[in-house]
C-alpha cells in the first residue's frame, strides 16, 4: 500500500503539474471551486458507506462468517446506489444555482451534468472498496487505484490535445471532469467484476441471513457519519467558495483573487501534502484492524499500537518540515517556475507535523467506533476556521486566508488528540478490570 501509494502520488503531483502548466491560475481557481462543490456532492452520494461496509464487513470476517460477509456487503452496495441516485436528482435540478453560485458564472451547466453521471458510480465503488479493505484483499483495490488514474491522465491529455487550440477556461475545466468521469467508468466496472469473482471464490454459498439483520447495524454507523459527513461537507464547501468572495473585498478583482486561491490550493498544498501518501497508506488500513482490536476487546494491543503510531508519525512529519522549509524557495521555482509558490510551500511546512500526525489519529478512532466525535470535531473546526474567514481575509487578504488555515489544523488535532486520550483512559481501566 505504501509503495503504490508513493507511486500513485507521484504521478498525480507530476500531472498535476503538467495541469498547472497548460492551464492558467485562474482557470486552476475556479477547476478547485469546482472540485470543492463535486466532492460535497460525493459525500452526498457515499455519506458514509465506505466506513459502515468496511466495520461491518471486518466484524463478519473477525467472526468467520462468511454468509455475514456476503449479506453485509450487498447491502452496503444496495444502500449506495439509493443514495447516489438521490445526490444526483438534487445536483442535477439545481444546477444553474450551482453554476452562478459555486462556479461564479465561469463555465456552463454542462460540468455539473457530467458530475451527476459520476456520483452513482463513485458511490458503489466506494461501498466495493470498503469489503476489499475489510476482506484484507488491498492489492485489488491497489489495482483499481492505477487504473482509475492512468485513464484519467490519457483521457485529459487526449482532450487537452482536442482543445489545443482553444484551451479556454471552460474547455479546460470540462476536459478535466470528463477526464475525471471517464476513470470512473472504468474504475466502476473493474471493481463490479473483482466483487463479483471475489464472492464466488472466497464466501461461496447460500446465505442464511437476512437483509434486515444486516441493515440495522449499516444504518446505525452510517447515520452519524452521514449527518456529520453532510454538514461538514457543507460548512467546507461554504468554506472554500467564500475564499475568493474574500479576497476580492479586500480589493483584488475576481481573476486575481482566483489567482491566488488556485496558487495555494491547487500548487503549494499538494507538494507539502505529497509525502502523506506513506501515511495515507497505513492510516487507511488502520480503521479495520483497529475494529478488530475493539471488537475482540483487545485493549492492551490499541494502546500500545496508537503510541507507536502517533510517535512514528511525528518524527517522520518532523523530518519533512525541516526538509520543505530549507528547500521550499527552490522547490516552487524549479516545480512551477513560480517563487510565490515557494514561499507558501515553506509556511505551510511548519503545519505539517499537526496535519500528518491528525490523519494518523482520525482513522485511528474510526477503528475505534468514535466515527461520529471524529466529524463532529472536523464540524468544530471548520465552522470556526468559517468565521475566521468571514471576518478577516477581507480586512487581511490573503495572509487573513493563511492564518485560517494555520488556526484550523492545530484546532482540528488538539480536539482529535484529546478525544483520543479519553479513549485510551478508558481503555486502560477496562483492561485493569479485565485482570483482575
Amino acid at each position: 500500500m505504501i509503495i503504490t501509494s508513493l507511486i500513485l502520488q507521484i504521478i498525480r503531483l507530476v500531472f498535476n503539474i503538467y495541469v498547472s502548466n497548460k492551464i492558467s491560475a485562474e482557470a486552476l481557481g475556479v477547476f478547485q471551486l469546482i472540485m470543492t462543490t463535486y466532492y460535497f456532492g460525493i459525500t452526498l452520494a457515499c455519506s458514509g458507506i465506505n466506513i459502515s461496509c468496511l466495520r461491518v464487513v471486518s466484524e463478519e470476517f473477525a467472526l468467520g462468517n462468511n454468509f455475514g460477509v456476503i449479506k453485509s456487503s450487498k447491502t452496503c452496495i444496495k444502500i449506495s446506489i439509493i443514495l447516489s441516485l438521490i445526490a444526483s436528482f438534487i445536483f442535477y435540478t439545481n444546477a444553474h444555482t450551482i453554476v452562478r453560485l459555486c462556479f461564479q458564472s465561469k463555465v456552463s451547466e454542462n460540468i455539473v451534468d457530467l458530475i451527476c453521471i459520476a456520483l452513482p458510480l463513485i458511490s458503489v465503488s466506494s461501498a466495493i472498496t470498503g469489503y476489499f479493505m475489510a476482506v484484507r484483499r488491498v492489492y485489488k483495490t491497489v489495482i483499481e487505484s492505477f487504473l482509475e488514474q492512468t485513464s484519467k491522465i490519457v483521457s485529459i491529455i487526449i482532450l487537452f490535445h482536442l482543445h489545443k487550440n482553444n484551451l479556454s477556461l471552460e474547455n479546460a475545466c470540462f476536459s478535466l471532469i470528463l477526464g475525471d468521469l471517464i476513470s470512473e467508468i472504468v474504475s466502476f466496472f473493474y471493481l463490479i467484476i473483482v466483487y463479483i469473482f471475489d464472492l464466488k471464490i472466497h464466501f461461496s454459498g447460500n446465505s442464511l441471513s437476512s437483509f434486515e439483520k444486516y441493515i440495522f447495524r449499516i444504518l446505525r454507523i452510517l447515520f452519524p457519519v452521514a449527518i456529520t459527513s453532510c454538514i461538514k461537507s457543507g460548512i467546507s464547501t461554504i468554506k472554500q467558495l467564500i475564499i475568493p468572495s474574500s479576497l476580492q473585498k479586500n480589493g483584488k478583482n475576481s481573476s486575481e483573487a482566483l489567482s491566488e486561491y488556485g496558487i495555494i490550493s491547487g500548487m503549494a498544498m499538494p507538494i507539502v501534502m505529497f509525502p502523506a501518501s506513506f501515511l495515507i497508506a497505513v492510516a487507511s488500513l488502520l480503521i479495520p484492524e483497529f475494529s478488530r482490536y475493539y471488537v475482540k476487546e483487545d485493549y492492551t494491543k490499541i494502546r500500545f499500537y496508537t503510541d507507536k503510531l502517533i510517535l512514528g508519525s511525528f518524527l517522520f512529519s518532523l523530518a519533512l518540515t525541516v526538509f520543505f522549509y530549507i528547500f521550499g524557495n527552490k522547490l516552487g521555482i524549479l516545480i512551477y517556475h513560480n517563487e510565490n509558490v515557494g514561499i507558501y510551500i515553506k509556511l505551510f511546512s511548519l503545519l505539517i507535523p499537526f496535519m500528518y500526525v491528525d490523519i494518523i489519529i482520525d482513522n485511528i478512532l474510526k477503528g475505534l467506533d468514535a466515527q461520529a466525535s471524529v466529524m463532529v470535531i472536523n464540524i468544530i473546526d471548520l465552522i470556526v476556521s468559517t468565521a475566521f474567514i468571514l471576518l478577516f481575509v477581507p480586512i487581511f487578504g490573503i495572509a487573513g486566508y493563511v492564518v485560517s488555515i494555520f488556526l484550523s489544523e492545530i484546532l482540528n488535532l488538539s480536539l482529535s488528540l484529546k478525544k483520543l486520550l479519553s479513549l485510551e483512559r478508558d481503555f486502560f481501566k477496562l483492561g485493569t478490570d479485565v485482570k483482575n
